[in-house]
Formats: C-alpha cells, sequence, structure tokens
C-alpha cells in the first residue's frame, strides 16, 4: 500500500521543521513525520508552532528523546541539519538510516558553478524546482525532482480592490536578491500592498498562513519581485486562489507563467508595470487571467501529485 511498509506499518519519517508552509503540505501524505523541539526553540527545533492546523500524523520529539526513537528515513533540508545536527540529535545507528537531502534553493554561490554540499551517493539529493536541479553542481549523483504542491482553498468571497499584492517575509532585510528595490519602484506608480513578517512598518505586516489565501484573493493580481530563488510556494497558492501573476521571468518563473495567458513575466520591470496597469484597468482580462493560473497550478501543483511523488520516493529510498 502506498506510503506504508510491507507488514502495514506506516512510514516513519524524522525531519526538522525549516519551512512551515511546505512541512504542512508534505504533512498531507500517508506517512507519518518526526519533527524534534527543544525548550529555546532554536532554528529547526520549534515544533509544530501554532502557525499551520497540522493533523495527528505530525509528533513532536524532545530532541534529547530523538535518538530512543525508531524512524524508517530521515530528511535534511539545510546544510545545519546535515553537517552539525543529525550528528548531536541522532543516534549512530539513525544516522546509518537511508537519507533524503531535500534542497530548497537554487546556489546562491556561483549560479552554475557551485558544488553542492552533498556529495555522498548513498544520499538521495531532491530539487524542488527544474531550475535548481539545473543550476546546482550535483556531483553527477542521481537527483530527483519533486515540483511543489499546495492544497486548494475554499474562498466564497468574490469582492476586488484594484490593487496588486505582494508576499514576502522581511523583505527590506533582503535586499536585491528577494527584489526589495524593484518592489519600492513599482509601489511608486502602482497600487500595491506588501504582506509579511517584519514588514509592519512600509506594509500591512504578517498575516497567518491558514488566513492568507482568502486575504490575497480580494486583489487584482500577485506580484513577485524575486530575482533569483525557487519558486515561491506563495506564488502556487496565489494561482491557486485565481490571481493572475506577475514576475520576473527568472528561475523556474519563466515557464511557470504563461505571458498574457496567466499572467506576466518579464525582466524589463517597465514592462511589467504597464501590465500591471491593464490588469487593473480591465478586471475581466484580469479574472481570465487569473482563471488561468488557477487550473495551471490545479494541474501542475496538484497537493495528490506532490504527496504521491513523496511516498514514492520514500519506498524505493528503503528499497535501495
Amino acid at each position: 500500500m502506498t506510503g506504508q511498509l510491507k507488514n502495514n506499518r506506516r512510514l516513519r519519517i524524522f525531519t526538522w521543521h525549516i519551512h512551515g508552509s511546505y512541512l504542512f503540505y508534505l504533512s498531507q501524505g500517508n506517512f507519518d513525520l518526526f519533527i524534534p523541539v527543544n525548550k529555546d526553540k532554536t532554528e529547526g527545533y520549534y515544533g509544530k508552532g501554532n502557525t499551520f492546523p497540522f493533523g495527528d500524523n505530525v509528533y513532536e520529539i524532545e530532541e534529547s528523546e530523538v535518538k530512543f526513537c525508531v524512524f524508517d528515513i530521515i530528511l535534511f533540508q539545510t546544510d545545519e541539519n546535515y553537517f552539525s545536527d543529525q550528528y548531536q540529535t541522532l543516534s549512530a545507528e539513525q544516522r546509518e538510516l537511508p537519507r533524503i537531502y531535500l534542497e530548497h534553493d537554487p546556489p546562491l554561490g556561483h549560479s552554475t558553478n557551485t558544488l553542492h554540499p552533498v556529495s555522498d551517493p548513498s544520499v538521495r539529493l531532491v530539487h524542488v524546482t527544474s531550475f535548481n536541479e539545473l543550476m546546482w553542481d550535483n556531483h553527477g549523483l542521481k537527483t530527483t525532482v519533486i515540483e511543489h504542491g499546495v492544497i486548494v482553498p475554499e474562498i466564497t468571497d468574490s469582492d476586488k480592490i484594484d490593487r496588486g499584492i505582494v508576499v514576502i517575509n522581511h523583505l527590506s532585510d533582503r535586499g536585491r536578491l528577494l527584489g526589495a528595490d524593484i518592489f519600492e519602484k513599482v509601489r511608486q506608480v502602482i497600487p500595491i500592498d506588501l504582506v509579511g513578517m517584519g514588514t509592519e512598518n512600509y506594509g500591512i505586516g504578517e498575516v497567518l498562513h491558514p488566513e492568507l489565501p482568502a486575504f490575497i484573493s480580494r486583489y487584482r493580481f500577485f506580484f513577485n519581485p524575486i530575482r533569483y530563488t525557487s519558486l515561491g510556494l506563495a506564488v502556487c497558492e496565489a494561482m491557486m486562489v485565481g490571481l493572475p501573476i506577475v514576475g520576473m521571468a527568472t528561475t523556474e518563473m519563466a515557464v511557470t507563467i504563461k505571458n498574457g495567458h496567466s499572467g506576466f513575466v518579464h525582466t524589463d520591470i517597465d514592462y511589467l508595470i504597464r501590465q500591471m496597469k491593464y490588469l487593473i484597468d480591465n478586471p475581466e482580462s484580469a479574472a481570465e487571467m487569473g482563471e488561468n493560473a488557477r487550473r495551471t497550478a490545479l494541474d501542475r501543483f496538484n497537493i495528490n501529485r506532490f504527496t504521491s511523488a513523496w511516498e514514492d520516493l520514500f519506498r524505493q529510498t528503503l528499497v535501495n
């Protein structure tokens, strides 16, 4: 049975709480996730937290108790997990279990010549986009791409406001990489709001993840000013609620949004500004593109496809 061993026991996956929204979507799968927690709530050791409605298949374990537990697979998500945390938290026996490294980002060093930190052929390397897999030097290792999966929210309020919306945490602190300068240029001429942690001084501030879909659904379009990062879950979620997407024609965005169909992507900011004005001035066209974006997301970012891909990979990792 999918996600289960031959003796009908559910797979037991140990990982760290790194990206809350990704962990929440991963937890929709037919397996159990075990995450560590410590009293200081250091990075990766937050436990479930209070933001996401995790189900009964996500278990918190005190850090000091982890080495006494039984797992099937260890899932790393950061260099710290791989090079440090596993030696502090896991037992020697647990460190010999089948291992997967989930890489969330493209290389932040040289964009084409950066060696991935994982070079052990016994560790399965997973990328979240084909762009990321392309750009990393993966040492010739076997890699897997599992694209995002998100849940389709139920939105009942269809009232719209003639503004765009950006969703990025701590944008002002993250500079050109996340497009802070692009956002500043755009908001001088386009009515646009910013949501995210650490944005209270120049944006709306944080909107909790369970409330975010309904909140952003009121806007005419979703703007993603990020120059270079993975395809953000916020983009996938905005597509799912039927918003046209405007953004940089870089990274995976270039093969996710089709110009004039599900939104607009380009490397010319002035061109994008003109298209934002068009979407605000032409709500029917914006709605049509938003519906096209939603249909694309329902197919490409289907949560069942996502969890099935992870379940298949977990089974393959155990066999190999």
